[in-house]
Parts: structure tokens; sequence; C-alpha cells
């Protein structure tokens, strides 16, 4: 066998264990996120924030954001559910590699290179329940804003956990228009604060 074949061999092999890998945590997360609402929940957000603030009159721009405070409440609620349910994951099924790209069983070879999916989503079930909340001298925009930056980098982990930060923050630029260093830009200082430490390891 030549240098070309077997480059290639090993090329298609590397892939199928990778897919097949990304499969399975495809479906793991799907299996806690079958009992719940959370994307449409999301939706219905992203889309009620855009509604509410194209409004013209201010009496109608506040029942939305009335009607929007339910479905808030609704989505940390179930987000903070199905946080608790993940956190029954064995750890090493719940490692996401720290490295760009989606390289073969990365966090297998390399535990040392992994954060906590179970961490992470505890610290944005946290950040999901503080941007809910009111908090004074704070507008409806600028609360609007922070939720949905929590959200989306919520979303990004979750993509990266199946796929890779690289293909993670891609999809989100390419849905949402919006760059991985945006998003934590945006997020509370609290949940930035959080995540940073979590996804550079520099938490226990």
């Amino acid at each position: 066998m030549d240098i070309l074949t077997l480059t290639l061999v090993l090329t298609l092999g590397l892939y199928w264990l990778n897919n097949r890998h990304q499969r399975r945590r495809i479906v793991l997360l799907g299996h806690y996120l079958h009992p719940y609402q959370i994307e449409k929940l999301m939706e219905a957000l992203t889309e009620g924030y855009l509604r509410a603030l194209g409004e013209s009159t201010p009496e109608r721009r506040e029942q939305i954001w009335h009607l929007l405070a339910t479905t808030e409440n609704q989505l940390c609620e179930q987000f903070s559910r199905f946080a608790t349910d993940f956190a029954q994951v064995d750890a090493a099924s719940a490692r996401i590699s720290r490295l760009a790209l989606p390289l073969p069983l990365a966090d297998v070879w390399w535990p040392k290179a992994t954060f906590d999916m179970r961490k992470a989503l505890a610290i944005h079930a946290r950040g999901l329940t503080r941007a809910a909340q009111a908090h004074p001298g704070q507008s409806e925009r600028d609360r609007a804003f922070t939720m949905s930056a929590e959200l989306f980098l919520m979303q990004h982990t979750c993509h990266w956990f199946c796929k890779s930060h690289a293909m993670a923050s891609a999809r989100m630029q390419a849905r949402h228009q919006t760059p991985y260093a945006q998003l934590v830009a945006s997020v509370s200082p609290e949940t930035r604060r959080d995540y940073l430490a979590l996804v550079r390891g520099t938490t226990a």
C-alpha cells in the first residue's frame, strides 16, 4: 500500500470515527432535551423581542414585554431542570474538547484539554435566570439584549459539545450574524467570569 492510499484510508477512518462520536453526542444531548420545549421557547423569545422593539407605541410594547416575561420564566425553569437532569451524565461523556478543530475523539485521548458540559450548563442556567430578573436602572431593551446573548452563548455551548468550537462559532455567525467574542462580551459579567474560567481551564 503506497503512502497516498494509506493516508486516504487513515483520513477516512478518522473522519468516520469523528462522525460516529459526534452522533453519539447529539443523541445524548437530544435525550435530555427531549422532555422540554427549550428550543421552542427560545424562538418565541427572540421573535418576541424583535416584535416589541419594533412597536411604535409604548402601550403596545408594554403588553408584549409583559407576555414575554411569562415565556422567560418558563424557559428559565425548564433549562434549570434540564441542567439538573444532565448533571447525571458521567464525567467522561460530559467532556468538551477545548481544541478549536474537531479532531477525532480529542476529548477521549486528551482529557486535560477538556471542560465539563455539566458545569457549563449550570453556568448558563444561572445566567438565564439572572438575565430574566429586573435590575434597577436597566431598560427592557437592555434586558432583552442580555437575555439574547445568554441564550445564544448557551446554544453555542450545545453546538460545541456536539461538534467543535470552530463549527459552533461558524454556525452562530451564519444563523445570528454574531461572532463568538461578541457573545461572550454581551452576557452578564457573572456569566462571562464563570464561563471563561471554565472553558479556559482556570477552575477546579
